[in-house]
């Protein structure tokens, strides 16, 4: 069967971009496990964070926070830091100074207000009220309704004859367009097509949950580490999803926590608050896939065959989905690309 567009993969990036080109073409959605989202979209830790990312990302994260608001749930993130991490506060108030996010300086009175058991030498944190968590599951599901997907669709052959002629374990399709949303395989999925590959490279993430006594709060903030070696979250149920913060190479792959990231990350949380672990109820691993310069990559590539990039959404994918699939989209079906800049996320600027 043909379609104009063919979208291998049905994660997050692959499922939003389908969504935002809507009816505008006919677009089929090859997803290579047997159900969408099992890697890195399922995994997410799933909070949007103005902040996250950067000041680059911000842009895309802001944008997409009116379209992501039926399926956001007020959190707010705390950014602290010890005796020696001022410097990190100062620096990410900076980066966002003028841009419309509210930030708000926080003594060590404040925050122990907030963060009960906090220890010694947490003296200083910076508020960002704005940070809200994500229904993944809810939002995921409304960019794949109504789309034509194909599961335990992996690709095997990707060639241009006139059109793509796509082979896959489910079946072959005809597609005018190839769009590469395969997250940590993106690189495979260009070579498969021909393509040269731009040096999207998977790292693991890790997190834990935690049982702790007495329970968490559930009004507890997402807690980060203005220097950046753990976050943490509450979770229902009184429990605490924790991360190291951890960025590990890593393989294409099913990937898995290892003993010694999460003994890690527990070090780093007991070193900032005095709160008791009762069990290691849970862990998991995703891999973030970045481009070399850690920014999305959106766009056609230079070879006329009808190649387009949707990958290297890092850690960021699912805050920005709505307004990354929307700039995608349009850059895609040849329209204006809006009121966003896509000169930063273009695939052009690898060469490829």
């Amino acid at each position: 069967m043909k379609y104009d567009v063919a979208i291998i993969g049905a994660g997050m990036a692959g499922a939003s971009l389908a969504a935002a080109i809507g009816d505008a073409a006919s677009v089929l959605i090859l997803e290579g496990e047997e159900r969408p989202g099992y890697h890195a979209t399922g995994r997410s830790a799933a909070f949007w964070s103005e902040t996250y990312g950067g000041p680059l990302i911000q842009p895309l994260t802001s944008a997409s926070g009116p379209a992501l608001a039926p399926f956001l749930a007020p959190r707010g993130a705390i950014h602290i830091a010890d005796l020696g991490g001022g410097g990190a506060l100062a620096a990410l108030a900076a980066e966002f100074e003028g841009a419309g996010i509210a930030l708000e300086r926080l003594d060590r009175k404040a925050l122990e207000a907030r963060l009960p058991g906090l220890r010694p030498g947490w003296d200083e944190g910076l508020s960002e009220p704005g940070c809200a968590d994500i229904d993944v599951a809810a939002l995921h599901a409304a960019c794949l309704r109504g789309r034509k997907l194909v599961t335990g669709a992996r690709l095997s052959r990707a060639e241009r004859e006139g059109r793509w002629r796509i082979e896959t374990a489910a079946g072959a399709w005809e597609a005018d367009i190839l769009v590469n949303a395969a997250g940590a395989w993106a690189d495979q999925v260009a070579m498969m097509a021909g393509e040269r590959p731009i040096g999207i490279a998977p790292h693991r993430r890790t997190i834990a949950q935690l049982r702790l006594s007495p329970p968490v709060p559930a009004d507890l903030p997402l807690v980060v580490d203005a220097s950046g070696s753990f976050y943490f979250k509450p979770e229902a149920g009184g429990r605490l999803w924790l991360s190291p913060h951890d960025e590990t190479p890593s393989e294409p792959c099913d990937c898995a926590a290892e003993e010694i990231d999460v003994a890690v990350a527990i070090d780093r949380l007991e070193r900032v608050v005095d709160w008791r672990i009762e069990a290691v109820e849970h862990l998991w691993a995703g891999l973030r896939s970045f481009a070399p310069d850690r920014l999305p990559v959106y766009g056609y590539s230079g070879s006329g065959r009808g190649f387009f990039w949707c990958a290297g959404q890092g850690g960021f994918g699912i805050q920005t989905a709505p307004a990354a699939a929307a700039l995608a989209a349009r850059l895609l079906l040849g329209r204006p690309p809006g009121e966003i800049d896509p000169a930063p996320y273009l695939a052009a600027r690898f060469g490829v």
